[in-house]
């Protein structure tokens, strides 16, 4: 494998304002169009990043091109807000109500853990890191490690190796939509501590 990662670039201000953060830009290869993506155009990629709140639809249209990583052995990374349910086989997500202002209570903890403090991912993140709000639960399958959860509710992160004969990596959080809108400064953690395993992972400094 080439080592070589690349993020989809959905078109939005926040994915253009986001891949191109300090935090995100030096871990990338490439970034490519979502909505110019062709058969092929990630062959060169052994890691794919979907960015937060990339079009469903368009994913859907496009999935094969990603399942191709995940069947070449390369690991796909799916960040919130996408309905992966809708364009990958196998994923069980449940919506949530979110809570914007809980926050506001003084003395209310979100309930966002760190569940496999074991995990390589772990090591780049605390939970101050990853606690803004909640979008969804994740049910991880057989086989997969959950990384971040709510509450003891369900998964926010999971890690599965060997899903699709790739590694898949899935979150219902969203950190590069608020990133690249300026507001929620926990997520400019996350994404630094996120893209700094990806590039570990692929043996880069």
């Amino acid at each position: 494998m080439s080592g070589r990662i690349a993020a989809l670039d959905g078109g939005a201000s926040y994915h253009f304002f986001a891949l191109t953060d300090p935090v995100v830009a030096p871990a990338l290869d490439a970034t490519i169009d979502l909505r110019g993506l062709a058969a092929g155009d990630l062959d060169g990629f052994d890691t794919v990043v979907v960015p937060c709140r990339s079009n469903p639809a368009l994913l859907a249209e496009k999935a094969e091109a990603r399942r191709a990583v995940l069947a070449r052995g390369g690991m796909l990374v799916v960040l919130g807000e996408t309905e992966p349910d809708r364009w990958l086989p196998s994923i069980a997500l449940e919506p949530v109500p979110t809570d914007f202002w809980w926050w506001r209570e003084e003395g209310t903890d979100l309930g966002v853990e760190i569940a496999a403090p074991d995990h390589p991912l772990a090591r780049h993140l605390d939970r101050a890191a990853a606690t803004w709000h909640v979008h969804g639960l994740l049910t991880p399958p057989p086989g997969a490690t959950s990384v971040i959860e709510w509450a003891e509710r369900g998964s926010l992160l999971y890690d599965h190796p060997g899903y699709g004969g790739g590694r898949l990596v899935v979150t219902t959080l969203d950190p590069l939509y608020h990133l690249g809108s300026f507001f929620m400064p926990a997520t400019r953690r996350f994404a630094a501590g996120l893209f700094a395993w990806l590039a570990e992972e692929r043996g880069r400094p």
